[in-house]
């Protein structure tokens, strides 16, 4: 269990600095415009690329708050669909992992 305790652990610091990422680039996206155009021009790209990161954090967030109510639950490291245990070492290269290998691929 104290295995679980450590992915749970670093679950949660991971969620945390990714809820700070997100309500930095709100915080950024949200930012006035300045009066010159081509500043307005490159604003408006960073904006863009932010969105990408944004969604990408998002997305990991999902994962992440569904990996946490599986170690609740007790269904963590368990394949979502065949049932066998997911492997170690995949679930410490990826702890988001709801698939073994066999079903993943």
């Amino acid at each position: 269990m104290t295995q679980h305790t450590a992915i749970l652990a670093a679950l949660t610091e991971r969620l945390q600095t990714l809820e700070a990422r997100i309500a930095h680039i709100d915080a950024d996206k949200h930012q006035l415009l300045p009066a010159d155009f081509e500043e307005q021009a490159a604003d408006l790209e960073n904006q863009d690329n932010l969105e990408g990161i944004e969604k990408a954090a998002l997305k990991e967030i999902t994962q992440i708050k569904h990996a946490i109510d599986r170690l609740k639950n007790g269904q963590y490291g368990l394949c979502s669909q065949c049932g066998e245990p997911i492997p170690t070492a995949r679930l410490q290269a990826q702890p988001t992992a709801t698939r073994c290998m066999s079903c993943a691929t």
